[in-house]
């Protein structure tokens, strides 16, 4: 089913929430961008808006889909977000948990420290332990379920929709090219739907659930092998020219032009461990007048304080 005109006669008025990677990360990078991003909006497209920022700093027990690198103060990363009133998402995505690791006092702080807020902050997160624990413990956070639960039967999403427990669904990023079943969701599970735009992993992967599972192993610790990758271009790492050519690739004529028409407003962009340089291109791309862009481009770069490579 071919579906590219616009649907929704209030499409005019629709708005894209992009939800943005490297909450530790890219710290450095985010106090650069959100200045310009919000003291200078005639430079980004008027239809779009951060969602979150979402993240897990390094060696994070709960942490899961990427072994984190960010080494940003909590502190300072929850006053950014609060400066600018920006959900701040801890990702907690490990498969893996038993019940002995629901103790883990540092992830015990993150969550009393992220908990409040001017605006409600949420956690990205694949255990159901871990969800019933928060659910109990942080009643102040909502809750994403993670795309690292490699939702790829569109059954199964429709059932992760229906749960009242997410206010967001991360599908695998290979259901994005289902858009008749997507835009035929009733409203109140198309506004929980949540589309990862810029994946670079290859589509015809088998072993994606085997990938996550590995990083919540090396997240608790344990003693395992190396997951080797299967696909054919492993040896090029993330490159967004490749991610444009994936065929679950969205990308901003589809999301203003099909997916905003059809009810479907919530973008998640990858980019956790990729690096300041490539994260900003995303931003760029995806948020950026073309005719500023250049301009964006250098007020980031000429930043002295601000190590892109």
């Amino acid at each position: 089913m071919t579906i590219s005109a616009v649907q929704n006669p209030n499409a005019v008025n629709a708005k894209a929430f992009y939800h943005l990677p490297g909450l530790f990360e890219f710290v450095e990078l985010y106090r650069r961008f959100l200045p310009l991003f919000y003291g200078h909006r005639e430079y980004f497209y008027d239809w779009c808006e951060i969602g979150s920022i979402y993240g897990a700093p390094a060696d994070c027990l709960w942490g899961g889909g990427r072994v984190g690198f960010g080494d940003a103060s909590p502190r300072e990363v929850a006053a950014l977000m609060r400066e600018y009133k920006i959900s701040a998402r801890l990702t907690f995505s490990n498969s893996l948990l038993r019940p002995e690791h629901l103790s883990d006092r540092r992830c015990n702080k993150l969550c009393a420290l992220f908990e409040g807020g001017p605006v409600q902050n949420g956690v990205i997160l694949h255990s159901d332990l871990l969800l019933s624990y928060l659910r109990e413990n942080y009643p102040g956070f909502y809750f994403v379920s993670s795309t690292t639960k490699v939702l790829t039967e569109f059954s199964l999403l429709e059932k992760e929709l229906r749960r009242d427990e997410f206010r967001f669904v991360v599908p695998d990023f290979r259901l994005n090219r289902e858009r008749g079943r997507l835009f035929a969701l009733p409203k109140a599970l198309k506004d929980k739907v949540e589309l990862l735009c810029n994946e670079c992993c290859w589509f015809d992967c088998p072993e994606r659930r085997a990938c996550y599972e590995n990083v919540s192993r090396k997240n608790l610790g344990e003693d395992c092998p190396e997951h080797l990758c299967a696909s054919p271009n492993r040896s090029r790492g993330y490159c967004f020219s490749d991610a444009m050519e994936n065929p679950g690739f969205i990308g901003i004529d589809a999301i203003q032009n099909i997916f905003l028409p059809n009810g479907i407003s919530h973008f998640k962009l990858e980019g956790r461990s990729l690096g300041s340089a490539i994260v900003l291109e995303f931003l760029l791309y995806y948020m950026t007048r073309p005719e500023y862009q250049l301009k964006v481009r250098e007020e980031i770069y000429l930043d002295s304080m601000l190590d892109l490579f």
